[in-house]
């Protein structure tokens, strides 16, 4: 299954077992009830460490945080990149992205975007939470205006910004509302982009 956006721990990543222990912990209790409801002794118990094993590898809360957001980014961004290595075209990429799309907000369990969702609990635009989020996001716009520039599109950066609100958006909508739905606009947006580099070829 293509997953686009992933609950895990940057697996490139050489660690302390115990440091690994809190982060995996972390992944599961932030995706499941939330950053802000889930304190240092919750995260402490389920990872079976010390409080000054904790406080040894991340100081703070806010560090771990940190280190939760930046492990999923670098893991989500390096599944996308394996997903359209493994694709013959840039359009080719660009639909098995729907379909990734379609397969995450089908997956059972699915509780929406975690940068999203971490986005809402940390309304500071210039908190490092904030950053990292906004930084992965641009990651993923860039790695969509790359593939819109190999099909030719004549506006790449225009046409990418469209996508990533569509992007997001199902995963939002295909959180709260309706999954299908969610599923169909996004395949529909995409294939609309398509449609345009088409005619202005």
């Amino acid at each position: 299954m293509n997953r686009v956006e992933t609950h895990g721990v940057d697996p490139t990543r050489r660690m302390p077992p115990a440091k690994l222990r809190v982060l995996d912990a972390a992944t599961m209790l932030f995706s499941r009830e939330g950053i802000r409801a889930v304190g240092v002794d919750r995260l402490i118990q389920q990872s079976s460490v010390t409080k000054a094993t904790f406080y040894k590898h991340f100081g703070s809360k806010d560090r771990l945080i940190r280190d939760y957001l930046s492990g999923a980014s670098a893991h989500a961004l390096a599944d996308l990149d394996r997903l359209i290595r493994a694709q013959e075209s840039p359009r080719d990429a660009l639909l098995a992205i729907v379909d990734a799309v379609h397969d995450t907000l089908h997956e059972e369990g699915f509780r929406g975007s975690l940068f999203v969702n971490a986005a809402a609990e940390f309304p500071d635009p210039r908190d490092p939470a904030r950053l990292i989020i906004a930084e992965h996001y641009e990651a993923v716009a860039g790695r969509i205006t790359t593939l819109l520039q190999g099909i030719g599109h004549p506006l790449p950066g225009e046409a990418a910004d469209q996508l990533m609100v569509a992007y997001v958006g199902a995963l939002s909508w295909g959180h709260v509302g309706d999954p299908v739905g969610a599923s169909v606009a996004f395949r529909r947006s995409v294939e609309l982009v398509l449609e345009t580099t088409a005619r202005a070829a």
